[in-house]
């Protein structure tokens, strides 16, 4: 009986460590994606709206294809023979204002299609390539630019004429530099004995001269650009005012990132971006006054705060800050439909400030409407980047324009009336707005929101100048709507956390049901019953509630152990209801609860989707915030759902490479394994673009690098660590990871190790290395967080 006893505790052993098994492996997850089926992508309609056009692929091709689906026949997908995908193709296509007229270039010809009575014309040929086609705001009138300069094309008269005189050359020296030239001994001698000659020079000279006085009579302008390329031209729908940018790149220095697998069999540099820090590109917003012949440049030096420096300065008071007029970068101007008014978006080169202004175009002086000033840095879905972009245009009364800003600490549409100054927020509340547009008879807004949940996105309908949003698509997850070019059909592209995307079609009407047009999983995906993570908050140590998506193992296969998954990018979002691109992540996710881990995966702040401060919260302290709600999740799970104390894992790429490494570095205690994918280990040697907003430069504000890298905080390594990196990365480059394992080195640091992937870039594409990756994240999870027998 005792023996009887003794043997009990290794049957029930040997029973739990066979229940915990899975119909999964790393080797079969992590294949070519294209075991999962095939899903919809990038839908759009044709012109009649009666066709549905989208990316697929349902005969196993290299790559996706273009198909459609007839809304006559719903059932029927067909594969668009190449002849029609390329009759589809209409580049630089441009409506007029109510879109009956459309214009576009195809081969040398300039094209018009009439919507309403289905038939297209030629207007006339070109023999230069064509940029900016645009209705004018007589509509009879088209505007084009060609060869560096503006012309205008009559639909009445049939004429097109040249209406801005451009020239990338220099300008001339004042005289007639050939007249004025010294003449050589044997021309003047050729002239004094050739008497038909020197007729015939005497009368080209005279000529000259004529057609000289004649053009300067006529007063015709020219400006000479000095050798730098114009880009942006436009001209106003007035016709009185001509704009355009001329940029000027910065000289920085570029990394080289080696490729040792090159085809050449040699190694060969990628030249690749440089380091943050960077000198700023310089744009200039040039008018050109087509009444007065003349061009000045829009001026910078009148907009408020121009000079303010940043809060953080304070920290460095043996330092001498010197008020000086910060650099900007000018978004093209955008006219009013009757072209009395331009907007230009400006922002400072630090990012901390963005001015929406309206531009005196007869001066060039800019009067600032909206300014959005954040100590941290200006962001936001809809606010655009560091060169214009954004949600910002005027609505067809020529006095309101509208604009995102986060004035309210979440992203929202406004109004501003130019005239009055009087702005209006046409949507508010703690969620966020994601691409408006006005319907085309400009009475309404079409929007995705995020009101009814963080997790969701719905497609709205509301009155232009506000009011009631009609929401209008109604299933869980994520809606993507492409609206039919007649307004009455929405195209959307729906998923679920356990659902990949598929294409649904729906009446443009408020409680419609979607009909399903695509199934695209194949029978081996869904055999298996995939995972609807729990949505969950756990309490940070400020206080903030912390959204995360949580895996539980069935009780009998509860090993005890945890996993800390943490997503890339920084500013994104993986706690929500629908198919994460962090796809195969996700299927790891589902293998690692079959073999009884408990996983969490953390929505930590910095993440997109919960408005301003949320975005802003690592602001000079990357691996503060967002480093301790990784940690807070690890409390959490030790007293919410019996993870044992030293079995949590975590791991993540890119950033969330950057994140492993700060957790292991800085709290072993809480971490015990952890693989650093693709990791940022130095923000000094990141780019500028991405870096400079959250920690400033490295030359400004040392003190937030100091305590935001990692190959600082080396020392601190106490469990077992697992880097990955592709070598031929250029972005998060291989020099990363090799300068902190020469410190690892240097520091007597033996619990870690190192793969590397010779022929992958940032994000990996072989199934080969996919597979090699996660094999040896799963070997180190189950060789350092389980029991040992």
């Amino acid at each position: 009986m005792q023996r009887k006893l003794l043997l009990l505790p290794i049957l029930l052993l040997l029973l739990a460590e066979a229940s915990a098994q899975s119909n999964l492996s790393v080797d079969y997850i992590m294949r070519d994606p294209k075991w999962m089926g095939t899903f919809p992508s990038s839908p759009k309609w044709s012109d009649d709206s009666k066709q549905i056009y989208f990316q697929y692929n349902l005969n196993a091709d290299p790559a996706d294809s273009l198909y459609k689906i007839e809304l006559a026949n719903p059932a029927q997908i067909s594969k668009v023979h190449w002849t029609e995908e390329k009759s589809l193709s209409k580049p630089q296509s441009t409506f007029n204002s109510d879109y009956s007229l459309r214009i576009y270039r195809k081969d040398n010809s300039i094209l018009m299609d009439d919507q309403k009575k289905k038939a297209s014309a030629t207007l006339f040929d070109w023999f230069e390539p064509v940029s900016n086609l645009s209705f004018l705001a007589d509509e009879n009138r088209i505007a084009f630019s060609s060869g560096g300069n503006i012309y205008v094309f009559d639909r009445t008269t049939k004429s097109i004429n040249k209406v801005t005189n451009i020239s990338t050359g220099s300008k001339p020296a004042g005289g007639d530099t050939a007249k004025d030239a010294k003449t050589g001994f044997v021309e003047t001698e050729n002239l004094a004995l050739l008497g038909v000659v020197r007729e015939r020079k005497e009368a080209q000279d005279k000529s000259k001269a004529y057609r000289e006085s004649i053009r300067e009579n006529a007063g015709e302008f020219t400006y000479y650009t000095g050798g730098k390329n114009l880009s942006n031209l436009q001209l106003s729908p007035d016709e009185k005012f001509a704009t355009f940018s001329i940029f000027t790149p910065a000289t920085n220095k570029n990394t080289a990132v080696p490729n040792y697998v090159d085809a050449s069999g040699y190694t060969e540099d990628l030249n690749t971006r440089s380091k943050v820090g960077n000198s700023p590109s310089k744009i200039e917003i040039g008018i050109y006054d087509l009444t007065r012949d003349t061009v000045y440049f829009v001026s910078v030096t009148d907009l408020p705060g121009i000079k303010d420096l940043p809060d953080y300065v304070k920290d460095y008071p043996e330092k001498t800050w010197e008020e000086k007029e910060r650099s900007v970068t000018l978004s093209s101007p955008v006219f009013s439909p009757d072209g009395k008014h331009a907007i230009i978006q400006a922002r400072s080169f630090d990012n901390k400030d963005r001015w929406i202004t309206e531009v005196n175009l007869e001066t060039g002086e800019l009067k600032t409407l909206d300014r959005q000033r954040d100590e941290a840095w200006v962001g936001g879905p809809g606010v655009g980047g560091g060169f214009g972009g954004g949600t910002l245009g005027w609505l067809p009364d020529n006095q309101h324009i509208y604009f995102q800003s986060e004035e309210s600490g979440y992203s929202h549409l406004y109004l501003l009336n130019v005239t009055t100054g009087v702005k209006k927020a046409l949507t508010s509340g703690k969620f966020e707005v994601f691409s408006p547009f006005l319907s085309k008879d400009k009475k309404s807004w079409y929007l995705t929101t995020s009101e009814v949940d963080p997790g969701e996105r719905h497609f709205y309908r509301m009155p232009v100048l506000g009011g009631a949003m009609e929401k209008l698509t109604s299933m869980t997850g994520n809606n993507d709507v492409t609206l039919s070019p007649d307004e009455k059909k929405l195209a959307i592209i729906y998923s679920y956390s356990n659902i990949p995307a598929e294409l649904y079609l729906q009446d443009n009407k408020v409680g419609t049901k979607a009909q399903k047009l695509t199934a695209g999983q194949s029978e081996e995906f869904k055999a298996y019953n995939w995972r609807d993570p729990q949505l969950v908050k756990f309490a940070a140590q400020d206080g903030a509630q912390v959204p995360a998506r949580l895996y539980l193992p069935e009780a009998s296969k509860k090993n005890g152990a945890a996993v800390i998954f943490v997503h890339g990018a920084g500013y994104l979002q993986n706690v929500h209801k629908w198919w994460s691109s962090y796809f195969r992540e996700y299927m790891f996710h589902n293998l690692l609860t079959d073999l009884g881990y408990t996983v969490l995966d953390i929505d930590y702040r910095a993440s997109a989707g919960y408005g301003r401060d949320w975005r802003t919260g690592i602001y000079r302290h990357m691996g503060g915030k967002d480093l301790s709600d990784q940690v807070d999740g690890a409390k959490f799970l030790l007293a919410e759902h019996g993870v044992t104390p030293g079995k949590i894992g975590i791991y993540g790429g890119s950033y969330g490479g950057f994140i492993t490494l700060m957790a292991l570095f800085n709290h072993g205690d809480v971490f015990t394994s952890g693989a650093a994918l693709r990791s940022v280990t130095d923000w000094a040697h990141y780019n500028h673009g991405y870096t400079a907003n959250i920690l400033n430069t490295p030359e400004e504000d040392p003190i937030a690098y100091r305590r935001s890298s990692p190959i600082y905080f080396a020392e601190g390594l106490q469990g077992n660590l697992l880097i990955a990196h592709g070598m031929v990365d250029v972005n998060v480059h291989f020099q990363d990871v090799v300068r902190l394992s020469q410190r690892l080195i240097e520091l007597g640091k033996d619990n870690w190790e190192m793969a590397v992937y010779p022929v992958e870039d940032h994000g990996f594409v072989e199934p080969s290395s996919w597979t090699d990756e996660y094999k040896r994240i799963l070997k180190l999870f189950n060789s350092t967080l389980l029991d040992k027998e």
